[in-house]
């Protein structure tokens, strides 16, 4: 019984289709990225949209092993590079423009947004 209450506390509109939008968010700063999710977040909860996430994804570790001396002789000795991308999906379910008033906020600039939008197989 509870999940059906909570189920209508979405916004519902009948004039606008509602579409599935999938928000990707990847930057190698965390906590820009978790404050970005959150801001998110927060804007749909008061929209009152049903949301899922922010889902963490696996951190992409990229290595690089170079050689400290540049002419190649001496010693043997190695730097090792490494660079992590971490990433988190966010699903929305609501029409198109109340996604795009929500994503109007100042997003740091390390962080890298890209919105997929889909048709919603729920209704």
């Amino acid at each position: 019984m509870a999940a059906v209450a909570k189920k209508t506390n979405y916004q519902e509109t009948s004039d606008a289709p509602v579409h599935k939008i999938r928000i990707t968010l990847s930057s190698r700063k965390v906590k820009a990225l978790e404050a970005v999710c959150a801001t998110l977040i927060k804007g749909a909860k008061e929209k009152r949209l049903k949301t899922q996430g922010p889902v963490r994804m696996p951190t992409k570790t990229l290595r690089l092993t170079v050689r400290k001396s540049p002419c190649g002789e001496g010693t043997n000795t190695w730097d090792r590079w490494e660079m992590r991308v971490h990433k988190r999906i966010i699903d929305l379910h609501s029409p198109s423009e109340i996604v795009r008033q929500i994503t109007a906020i100042a997003i740091d600039p390390a962080v890298e947004v890209e919105v997929t939008i889909a048709e919603s197989d729920a209704q």
